[in-house]
This record gives structure tokens, sequence and C-alpha cells, in this order.
């Protein structure tokens, strides 16, 4: 069967089975995703993360439809039901729903009409008149009144044989797959209100009465529709022509014109609106969910990475602020580490208007605490603290709004109580806000991506699903990134591959015992971590002021040698051939090739010398919103403004432009050519300028466009 599943695998992905195979078995031998995308490119041929995680779903997947095959197997043998022809077809299933479809007429099931009408002894004669052959029916149904006093008629009769007959049809995997095909591609989905009272504030207004061909229907509103279903506000049904429907099932079982097939040509009706038309709309509404759930995650996802791998300012001594009017602004200073060495609360919105010991108070700190850069949370009170701020003329220090969705979730956590137990939970707020501005990645990993405010519909979807794929984005943005293995946080440390929360809090134990790593070789020193452990995680930890200046590199230490061996015949120390372009570009890689080192990893050792230690991600560029422009009512019709994206869905992108709303992009204002999805042509925290379409201050809802900011260069790469 492994071998089959390998095959199976390489045909679906479009991949060699060579590919497939050699990761297979690197999966087998417990490598991570990030570790095989990255050291063992030449075993699978450089697929990507994206690949191996695909192979990795797959494989689960398959080896879960062949559990089930074997369970089915299993269960029809125990029953004495299972032939060669069934069994032959079982094993050769593609996928679970034609698997489940051979089961369906073998499958237990309660009493129904057709079992009540077989132990009446009628399944001979519904045989006999299902191959349409031309009997009497009369005749042949008067014979069973006789046998069985529970048959008073040969209305009953022929009342049970049709009932036989409809399970059959409803049961036979040629019909589910033609009906089926007709519902996914000529299906349409139909809404209404169950009562006025049931949505009083008008929000499903758009499907009180409504239909759409189900592959039109774009997965928010698919989601959005099945929302108002489930708090009983909407009725839906889900369902293609009924003519077509018959028409399909006539030509696979009415095989002529007499009395009999004029029987089956009549029992088909019975059997598509009583049992197909049901179970089809049932499994319809599963895919339509399924496949509107997959799209949302995709887009949360997405949005996700842009928002983790956003540019970081670095390690500066920031002063932050968590703004608020009644309260005050919470302020907190962070040293280059992002440790809280002050804190405080001012006052210089409404209602106090305490500007000037504010202004007092701030420029003290700048001073006192050497500050380079001022992170402001985007919230309540934001622009108007941000205003406030530029006013005070601090030369050489950046002012910048921050993101602080989650920040709130973040002070309430355990982790935030661990790291500063004896802090208010609205300083940790501040806290949070200015460590988002040093690393976002570093920060936001504390924080449930499900708080963060971006994607669509995100409490509608699979819960299960949408977990697994944010974790699997959060794992691939901190082994991209890299980690420093001696102030990176236990919960950062948790997602380095090969790394789990155990090690991770080993780590941060051994840190505080022993002091400082010193070399990556150091970490075998750690208990729980042996060479498995090493050889997955090594990679992606940094210790950027190590003596071996490959420490702080993505060059893994079991490639150490031939660095050494590259300095030692150019006459440098491995020190000075790091960074050094002019060496590094001449090098002949094909003498360091070996049975395990290829071209693409060399490509890879070398990119790393020319730029060691890194970061991937863009430069920072500091945002500041427009200083008249305070409040919805501000804003004028044709306004050119500069905004951050903030979230990314199927219908469009939305963006801060500093007024406490944000605008939205839709999707037909991006450009005057078409557009696939948003995300194709935005992403979250990506810097842009709009133009103001319309504004409705009754509802408080912007509309803006891009269309004119794209075509006079407006976007920031």
């Amino acid at each position: 069967m492994a071998s089959d599943i390998i095959e199976v695998i390489a045909k679906e992905l479009k991949l060699s089975r060579e590919k497939v195979q050699r990761t297979v078995q690197l999966i087998d031998n417990n490598c991570t995703v990030p570790f095989i995308a990255r050291y063992r490119k030449e075993i699978t041929g450089e697929l990507d993360e994206r690949e191996i995680t695909d192979i990795w779903d797959m494989r689960i997947k398959l080896q879960e439809l062949e559990k089930r095959k074997n369970t089915i197997l299993d269960s029809l043998k125990k029953r004495e039901l299972l032939t060669s022809c069934i069994k032959e077809k079982i094993i050769n299933a593609p996928s679970a729903q034609i698997l489940e479809d051979l089961y369906l007429p073998f499958k237990p099931k309660r009493r129904t009409k057709a079992s009540i009408a077989k132990d009446k002894g009628l399944e001979p004669l519904a045989e006999e008149i299902f191959k349409q052959v031309g009997i009497e029916l009369e005749k042949e149904a008067r014979q069973f009144i006789d046998r069985n006093s529970d048959l008073v008629s040969t209305e009953d009769v022929l009342e049970g044989v049709q009932h036989i007959i409809a399970e059959k049809i409803s049961e036979n995997t040629e019909t589910r797959q033609k009906i089926r095909n007709l519902y996914i591609k000529g299906g349409s989905v139909y809404t209404s209100l169950n009562s006025k009272e049931s949505d009083p504030d008008g929000k499903y207004r758009p499907f009180y009465n409504f239909s759409e061909l189900c592959v039109s229907c774009p997965p928010h509103r698919i989601l959005a529709i099945f929302r108002g279903e489930k708090e009983k506000i909407l009725s839906v049904k889900i369902r293609p022509s009924e003519t077509s429907a018959i028409n399909i099932l006539e030509d696979l079982f009415v095989k002529g014109n007499k009395e009999d097939s004029q029987l089956v040509r009549k029992t088909i009706i019975d059997s598509y609106k009583r049992l197909i038309s049901p179970s089809m709309e049932r499994e319809l509404h599963n895919f339509l969910k399924e496949q509107a759930d997959q799209r949302s995650i995709k887009t949360f996802t997405k949005n996700l990475y842009n928002i983790l791998m956003a540019p970081p300012l670095g390690q500066k001594r920031i002063l932050a602020l968590d703004p608020g009017f009644r309260t005050g602004c919470k302020l907190a200073c962070l040293d280059e580490k992002g440790n809280l060495i002050h804190h405080n609360t001012i006052y210089p919105n409404a209602p106090w208007y305490d500007k000037e010991s504010s202004a007092r108070e701030i420029k003290t700190l700048v001073e006192r605490f050497s500050v380079e850069a001022i992170a402001v949370g985007n919230g309540t009170a934001g622009k108007e603290t941000e205003t406030f701020l530029t006013g005070l003329d601090l030369q050489d220090v950046i002012i910048t709004m921050v993101n602080e969705r989650g920040a709130s979730v973040y002070s309430a956590s355990d982790i935030a109580r661990k790291e500063y137990p004896n802090v208010d939970i609205t300083v940790r707020g501040a806290v949070s806000i200015g460590r988002r501005l040093m690393d976002p990645l570093s920060e936001l990993i504390k924080i449930d991506p499900k708080a963060l405010g971006v994607g669509q519909y995100q409490h509608d979807v699979n819960q299960k699903e949408l977990q697994k794929s944010l974790d699997e984005t959060v794992y691939l943005c901190v082994n991209r990134v890299g980690v420093n293995l001696n102030t990176a946080s236990t919960v950062l440390l948790s997602y380095v591959s090969g790394l789990n929360r155990s090690h991770a809090e080993n780590i941060d134990n051994y840190r505080k015992e022993k002091g400082r790593f010193n070399s990556r070789k150091d970490l075998l020193e750690v208990p729980g971590i042996g060479k498995t452990v090493f050889q997955q995680a090594a990679g992606f930890l940094r210790i950027p002021d190590s003596k071996n200046a490959l420490d702080s590199t993505g060059v893994h230490p079991e490639h150490y040698r031939i660095v050494e061996s590259m300095a030692s015949e150019r006459n440098c120390s491995v020190k000075n051939l790091a960074g050094n372009k002019d060496i590094l570009s001449v090098i002949d890689l094909d003498i360091y090739i070996s049975e395990s080192v290829g071209i693409p990893t060399l490509s890879d050792i070398v990119k790393e010398l020319k730029r060691p230690g890194r970061d991937p991600r863009k430069v920072f560029d500091s945002m500041i919103f427009r200083e008249d422009i305070n409040t919805i009512s501000d804003l004028e019709k044709d306004m050119i403004l500069e905004g951050i994206v903030s979230n990314i869905t199927d219908f469009g992108a939305f963006v801060d432009i500093g007024v406490h709303r944000d605008g939205l992009i839709h999707i037909s204002k991006m450009t005057d050519s078409y557009v696939r999805h948003p995300s194709d042509l935005l992403a979250t925290g990506q810097k842009i300028k709009v133009k103001v379409e319309g504004i409705d201050l009754e509802r408080s809802r912007i509309s803006l466009s891009l269309q004119k900011a794209l075509k006079e260069g407006m976007i920031t790469k």
C-alpha cells in the first residue's frame, strides 16, 4: 500500500515519484518541514515548504483512507457480504467520497420503508420489475397477497416494490456521481427570511430573497449565508433543476415504455425527492462550507504571514504609548532588548488636555533613556496622541503608529503575567506595542492569531483546520527569519524546527543557570536535546556575537567544514570570508560537491555568507498619518491619503487612514483591469496611498479607491 500512496501523491501534486519518495523518507526520519526545505534540497529536488507540507498532509489523508478501507472490508467480511468484485472496488477507490458511495448499499442502517418491504418478501419482485422485461404488474403482485397477511392489496405490494427500487436507485454509485456532479455544477443556493422578528437590525437583508449559482457564489457570501442559517434567521436550500436531475435518472434506469418501465419512471421521481435530493443537498452544503473554509483560511494565513513578516525596527530604545482619553496614555520605556525600564501615565487628550506636563514628561524620558523611537498604538486616541507627539519637535526620534490589535489579549494572558507579574495590565499593553515595533514576529506569536483582527468569518470556519494552518504559518515565519538563541522567549523558541515547549523551557533554564550560549554546540548540553533535535534546530538558531562567525548565519553546523575549507584555500579566516562578496563571487562551487552536498546547498551557503545574519524581512519604514485628518467627519471626497492595509478579504482590502475607522477598497476599485483576489495586489501591513470615494457618516463607512493611486505609482513597494 505504501508504494501506492507515493504514486497517488506524485500524480495528484504533479511531482516526480522519486521526489515524493525521498521526501516521505525524510518525514519518516522525523525531519521537520523547514529543515527539509532548507537543508535537504539535493534529496527533495529543491521542493519548497508548501510542496513538502502538501506531501505531508496528503500522505496523512491517504493513510486515513486506507484505514477506512480496511474497516469497511472487515465489516463486510464479518457480515459475510464481501465478494471479490466488491473487495476490488473498495481497494481501488480513489477517494473517501467514492469509497462511501460503494459502501452505502451495505451500510447498517435503521429500518427504512425499503427494509420493511424486503421483510415482507418483496425483494425478488422488485428485482424482476427493475429489469423491465415487460411483466404484468397486477398479476405478479396478486401472488404476494396470499403469501403475506400484511399485504392486503396489489397497491400495497407495488408500493413496497417502489420503496425497494427507490432505495436501490438512490444507493447506486453511478446515480450519486452523476447527480453530485449536477449539484456541484448546476446547483443554486436559495435563501429566504424566516421571520422579520428574527433579523431586527436587517443584518441579513441582502439574503431575504436571494438565489445564485453555487459555482459563482464567492466563499465569503457562502459563509455569510450559512451563518444566517445557523442563527436561524435564514432558510437555505441548495438544489439544481429538478427536471435535469430526473432526466439523468431516467437515462440511467428507464429501459422502455411498458408497464414495468412506467413504474420505474414513477419510482425515480419518489427516489429523487425523498432520498437522493436531501442527501445531495446535505453533501453539497458540506462541500460548499469546506471550500469556503479553505479559501477563508488561506486568506487568513496569508494576512498573518504578512503581519508576522512585517519589517522590524530592530534593537532600539523605545518609548511606547497605549493611548486613551479619560484614563490617559499609558507609557512604557524599553531598553534595546525590549525590557521594561520605566512606566507612567500622561493625560494630553480630552477631557484633561494636560499637554504641558505631558510634553515635559515625554521630553524628560526621551533624554533620560536615550529614546530612539516612539511607538503609538493606533486604537482609541491614537491619532490624537500621535499629533501631540509630532508637535513636540523631538529631533532624531522616530514617531510611528503601531497596530495594537490583540494587545489587550496579550496583557491578560498567562505569558504576560509571567513576564510582568507585578505590572498593571494596561502597562503590559504598552510594552507589547513597543516590542511590536522592535520585532513584530517575536511579539505577535505570543498572541492567538485569531485576536489580530485579520481575515474573514474566522469564527465560522473549521476551527481545527484554521488552527493547524495558523500554527504552520507561525512555524514557517519563525524558521524563515531565525531566532536569537540568547534572547528569544520560550514561546518563540518553541516554534523553532525540532524544538517543543519542553525544549524551550530547558533552554531558558540553561540561560538562567549558566548564562549565555557561546556557540551552537552548547545547545547539546541542554537536557532533552540530543543529536537529532540539534540537527533539526541548530541552523535556525543564531548567536550574533559568537566566536564562530557562522553561528550568526543560516549555515548549518554540518556544513561548517565546507566554509572552513573555502576560507583556508583563500588564506583567510571564516570571519573575514563572511561578508566578503568579492571573494565569495568567484568561488568555484563545483570543487565542493560531494555525495550529500550539491549546488543548491552550496549556493545557499554562499548566499548566507554574502549577507551574514541578514534579516530576510524588508527594511522598516515609519508611518505618520496626516495631522489635519483625525475623524471620519474630517474626510472629503477625492482626498488622497496615506494609509496602511490592515486586513484583506475576498471582496477587498481595509485600510487604516488614521480616523479610527478603516476604509474599504472594494476589489472593483483596485485597478481598471481584472484582479483575481485582493491579496494578489496588496498585503497586510503595506503602506499605500488611496483616494476617498465616499463617506457614509450615518453608518461610519468609508469607501476608498486604489485606481488613481496605482496609475500614479503611489503604492509603496
